[in-house]
């Protein structure tokens, strides 16, 4: 008499699981954010295989129903625009090496059209107003070249405008934080050329600058919210008010280290711990792959650190609650960072996302605008088609 009921759960149970599969398949899924291009030139890799190391590669990307990637184009201050186009070539290149997986588009038009021909849309943010080298005719070089967002600033300020890093340090006086006339004029020139403004980074005199100045709705790249995480890198709730008023889209960053309160301090016992351990392999493969090493060398420990997927739901239903589900998306931050959530491993994870928000109750509709909907209608705004 046991069985049937068992018959009865097992039939609910794969019923569920084609209904979580088949949103998220017909969902656009789109990650706004990925630092991929930056490790691909140093190890020389080749993402369009399967990678043993990393978050991203086409591959598992296919796997994970990923449609589209928001390449970053990144590196800290000691670079500028030179490296950012030794970025994009790298990209191009990859294109060009898998034409019938992958294709650039700039446009919503071209990336609904790409995403329907079954390959990944890429496009490209260049994460970092030193980028330009105080230059507008770099800003319409590296938008010929597909440029879809430029992030003001990166942890570094610019001569022009001021980072969150710098404004809650000290390093940059309230009197001069914020943008500067030339500031003023790249919001301006982004706004002429249909790419949209990123206010990941920035600092809060920054932010408020640009919003009151932008002509068209802007991206918060990779960023989560300042209430239930206080650190400077989040967005406090009258920034969120002021992206939905806007008619903007903040990005949910799945770093560990932005979603979890908790995780910092964790994170500081974990690599006390093994200090030494971490100052040999630091002098040995440099800070960020010393510390992936040491997590590699101590697998069960790292993971009992990392939070929960539902912190991810957590971040997006803040926002949600704010300013309403048009204006949220996800923007993992992948290759950029050290933790992220349990389960959360690669780009062929996204589909946890969605089983997390079907679990919370979101609606159908609902879950397409977060995977990448909004973004789509954010891209379409600023381009115009």
């Amino acid at each position: 008499m046991k069985i049937i009921p068992i018959i009865v759960l097992s039939i609910f149970f794969h019923f569920k699981l084609f209904a979580q599969k088949k949103i998220h398949d017909d969902a656009i899924v789109i990650d706004t954010h990925g630092d991929i291009l930056f490790n691909q030139i140093k190890s020389g890799i080749d993402i369009g295989k399967l990678q043993p190391k990393g978050n991203f590669d086409l591959v598992r990307a296919k796997g994970g129903g990923l449609d589209v990637q928001f390449f970053s184009i990144w590196c800290d201050e000691t670079g500028g625009y030179g490296v950012a186009n030794q970025e994009i070539d790298s990209l191009y290149s990859l294109i060009n090496r898998y034409p019938q997986k992958i294709s650039l588009v700039t446009t919503a038009t071209k990336l609904e059209k790409t995403v329907k021909q079954q390959k990944m849309a890429a496009m490209i943010g260049v994460e970092g107003g030193h980028m330009i080298d105080n230059r507008l005719d770099y800003v319409d070089s590296l938008a010929k070249r597909g440029m879809a967002y430029l992030t003001l600033t990166w942890n570094n300020s610019t001569p022009w405008a001021s980072s969150a890093a710098d404004e809650t340090s000290g390093k940059v006086k309230p009197e001069n934080a914020g943008l500067n006339a030339f500031g003023k004029q790249v919001v301006h020139r982004l706004n002429k050329l249909g790419v949209l403004v990123d206010l990941s980074h920035v600092g809060e005199k920054t932010f408020y600058d640009a919003i009151a100045i932008t002509e068209k709705p802007v991206i918060v790249s990779h960023s989560c919210a300042y209430s239930l995480n206080p650190v400077p890198r989040n967005l406090k709730d009258d920034q969120i008010k002021a992206v939905g008023k806007n008619g903007g889209v903040i990005c949910v960053n799945f770093y560990s280290g932005f979603l979890d309160a908790t995780f910092s301090s964790k994170e500081k016992t974990f690599l006390t711990k093994y200090d030494a351990e971490l100052k040999l392999l630091t002098s040995k493969y440099g800070r960020s792959n010393a510390i992936d090493t040491l997590i590699a060398n101590h697998k069960a420990e790292a993971e009992a650190i990392r939070p929960p997927i539902s912190l991810i739901v957590k971040h997006i239903s803040h926002i949600v609650k704010l300013i309403g589900i048009d204006h949220v998306g996800l923007g993992a931050d992948f290759d950029g960072a050290e933790s992220y959530p349990i389960g959360m491993d690669s780009v062929a994870d996204y589909p946890k996302v969605t089983a997390a928000l079907i679990e919370a109750g979101y609606s159908e509709g609902d879950i397409k605008k977060i995977l990448g909907g909004n973004v789509v209608r954010l891209v379409r705004e600023s381009k115009g088609r």
